[in-house]
């Protein structure tokens, strides 16, 4: 159960943002606080992959207005390794393949990076090793997989896995899900879905971004938002995404003409 008085992780407050030009964020307005699970909803192109990409600084996106408030300070000007050793994860969408990287390399140096932030000493091999072993079990990994270049050759529900692997042992603040549930069957969106619930906490919070019910019916939202043309439209409970399953997003459309008609 959320409490009344959890503290705010994340604040957007009317944020805009371009790429190559095209203004795509028309005006955001979020609020995150720690317990809470946010999934935000929509049609393809309705901005919500840009919308995670902004959080994370992405540098292909240009801020144009507003703010992202996160742990109370204003990250607009922070480089994106800076957000991620803050406590922002991202987890993409399409995961990229990096040849001649081991997978368990790559987990190290992130995880080093982050102790280092914190003023920690630095995890040996040996030592990292006894831990990723231990967070293999949230995903049901098979520990080759670690020796194996970062996600090339993997399945598309072993790179989703191996995301979530990362957000295990990163114990990020603010992790945002950029449709993980995209190409994934059933047997690996379960598996998925039950990793993100055993690291939920009352210390973190996530959002989720979807366009299908169906990984809301493993990880129980807290907050429904539905996005459209680039800003929040309609927030509610778990209910709005059953209803969202129903009726679709036509009546989107209705709402928008009846508001330009109103105008």
């Amino acid at each position: 159960m959320i409490k009344e008085n959890s503290k705010v992780i994340l604040s957007v407050r009317g944020l805009t943002a371009e790429v190559d030009g095209t203004e795509i964020l028309q005006g955001v307005n979020l609020e995150v606080k720690a317990g809470e699970i946010h999934a935000v909803m929509g049609r393809n192109g309705s901005g919500k992959s840009t919308f995670s990409k902004v959080l994370a600084g992405h540098p292909e996106y240009k801020v144009t207005g507003g703010e992202i408030i996160f742990k109370g300070e204003n990250i607009l000007e922070t480089e994106p390794e800076e957000r991620a050793i803050a406590g922002i994860f991202l987890a993409f969408q399409y995961p990229l393949e990096i040849p001649g990287v081991s997978n368990l390399d790559f987990l190290r140096v992130a995880y080093n990076s982050r102790l280092k932030n914190q003023g920690k000493e630095e995890i040996d091999v040996f030592d990292f090793e006894d831990l990723v072993h231990e967070k293999l079990d949230i995903v049901k990994m098979n520990p080759s997989f670690l020796e194996r270049s970062l996600n090339e050759g993997f399945s598309g529900g072993e790179k989703k896995r191996n995301e979530i692997l990362q957000m295990a042992l990163l114990e990020p603040m603010l992790a945002i899900l950029d449709e993980t549930d995209s190409g994934l069957d059933i047997d690996a969106l379960k598996i998925v879905a039950d990793g993100v619930n055993q690291l939920a906490s009352p210390d973190n919070a996530m959002i989720l971004i979807t366009h299908y019910q169906r990984m809301l019916t493993y990880i129980e939202p807290d907050f429904v938002h539905v996005m459209h043309a680039g800003r929040i439209i309609k927030s509610g409970g778990k209910e709005l995404a059953l209803e969202l399953e129903k009726t679709g997003y036509d009546w989107i459309d209705q709402e928008m003409t009846a508001e330009v008609a109103t105008r």
